[in-house]
């Protein structure tokens, strides 16, 4: 129980400084966009010390690449450690839940992302656990989009 409660603290103040970081930025608000229509997805990885250099390096120079084919806006990367875990997490905007939905299934679905997936499995699994979160801003939020 210690642990979980541990687990979900630290989560929960990884989600305060992720926000803290992006309004900290000093990005102007969009004023034609009203809070509601943007949202952001933060991601968190569970990734592993004997190949995360080559799960960044698959990130970097392919996944980016081929996400900015299907219009994932990426506003920052970060790589975090909790407790006995390394985590690489990033924080998406997007322009709807719709258009999120379905930029995630083309990039799923996408051949080349497919071929490079299963390239890498020499170096072993590169992703653990998974968790993907849709922050959805409220009516009385500062800031709503976070880049341009």
């Amino acid at each position: 129980m210690r642990e979980a409660m541990s687990t979900s603290r630290w989560r929960a103040i990884l989600l305060g400084i992720v926000v803290l970081f992006c309004l900290a930025a000093g990005q102007a608000v969009a004023a034609d966009k009203p809070a509601a229509d943007v949202i952001h997805q933060l991601r968190i990885y569970e990734i592993f010390d004997g190949n995360k250099q080559q799960f960044h390096e698959r990130f970097r120079d392919h996944a980016m690449r081929i996400m900015a084919r299907y219009d994932f806006k990426i506003v920052a990367t970060w790589e975090s450690k909790n407790e006995d875990r390394t985590e690489f997490v990033y924080l998406l905007e997007w322009p709807d839940k719709q258009t999120m939905d379905d930029r995630w299934a083309k990039f799923m679905a996408d051949q080349e992302w497919s071929d490079i997936k299963k390239a890498s499995r020499k170096y072993g699994a590169m992703v653990g656990e998974i968790e993907s979160r849709t922050l959805v801003p409220t009516e009385y939020s500062p800031r709503t989009r976070l880049i341009d």
